[in-house]
């Protein structure tokens, strides 16, 4: 999306529709961004409570929350802490927008994006290790898992082990250093229609702001917090993302339990039913006018009277990752 257009929000009628919020309900805003969903929220006569562990975003959003005279809350927390700030079974919504915000893209400083140089940074809540910090630390066989796993890099191999040969002589402190290093070690061809560096980018910024297991946190709480007809919605844009989401509202719309291999567990109480479609992509009108809309995959379903599960993790299928911790990585080689 262009930098003239940040503040576009991606589905927002189908997230609406799916949403449904009046007046007298309280909705939150797993993400909160420029606002554009907690705007049309607060326009539908909802409450919101907007999360967003970036400060930039909610120190933007002030004004706003001004204006809504008590009926938005702003919390600067990831939204896997949505738990922490909202009651069990006090919620009648939950949006989630998943991934990088188009603000923090379009920010040089950030280090999301190689379209403009920047410090290697890409960190959302401005805080713990930095994409820097992972390249120039993590050994061979972490950062190939990392770009390969969460970026879905063919060719991670052979960058990751670019990556090492090359900070030996000074570490990465750009995105343009490291976009630049990715050019030479994979050309881009004339058929290519993203950037040889785009997918090693993605990878170390789910790593760095640890996405998956947020997103996975994050639908445990809504599970928890969300009443008996309340709504679960979420937009994702890529596999990974939209593989969690399918898997968790498969496992929590489904009874059986265990393995085909071992006797059938007794049947589990549904806490969700799947709202409308399994599935919903954004049309074609909206992708001419949002190009950022094109990967969007949008997933809902409604809480029932059952009880919460565990929040087992293994419902995911998560990958096997290096720990975030960058002293548990220094001196480490391939």
């Amino acid at each position: 999306m262009s930098a003239e257009a940040p503040h576009i929000p991606v589905m927002l009628a189908e997230v609406l529709a799916a949403l449904n919020p009046a007046p007298g309900e309280t909705v939150a805003d797993g993400t909160f961004g420029a606002g554009g969903y907690t705007r049309a929220i607060l326009d539908a006569g909802a409450d919101v409570i907007a999360f967003d562990r970036d400060p930039d975003a909610i120190a933007a959003g002030r004004h706003l929350a001004d204006e809504s005279e008590g009926r938005l809350r702003l919390v600067e927390a990831p939204f896997s802490t949505i738990a922490d700030h909202a009651a069990p079974g006090s919620l009648d919504g939950l949006v989630l927008d998943i991934g990088v915000s188009s603000m923090q893209l379009d920010q040089a400083g950030r280090g999301f994006s190689f379209r403009q140089d920047g410090p290697l940074d890409m960190r959302m809540a401005q805080s713990g290790p930095s994409a820097s910090d992972i390249v120039n630390s993590y050994g061979v066989k972490d950062l190939i898992r990392i770009i390969g796993i969460l970026g879905e890099e063919r060719n991670a191999p052979k960058i990751a082990h670019a990556i090492v040969r090359a900070r030996d002589g000074a570490p990465f402190e750009t995105t343009g250093q490291l976009a630049a290093l990715i050019e030479k070690v994979q050309p881009r061809k004339a058929k290519d229609t993203i950037h040889p560096a785009t997918r090693t980018f993605q990878g170390l910024r789910i790593f760095v702001n640890d996405e998956l297991r947020e997103l996975a946190r994050a639908l445990f709480a809504a599970e928890t917090c969300l009443k008996p007809g309340g709504r679960l919605v979420v937009v994702s844009f890529h596999s990974l993302e939209d593989r969690i989401v399918k898997r968790f509202i498969a496992d929590r719309t489904s009874q059986a339990s265990g393995s085909r291999h071992l006797p059938m567990a007794a049947p589990r109480a549904l806490t969700f039913k799947i709202a409308g479609k399994a599935m919903v992509a954004a049309s074609p009108a909206e992708i001419e006018v949002n190009p950022r809309a094109r990967s969007a995959k949008l997933r809902a379903a409604t809480r029932t009277e059952a009880p919460a599960r565990d929040a087992d993790m293994a419902v995911f299928g998560l990958p096997d990752l290096p720990s975030p911790a960058i002293g548990k990585q220094e001196g480490r080689t391939a």
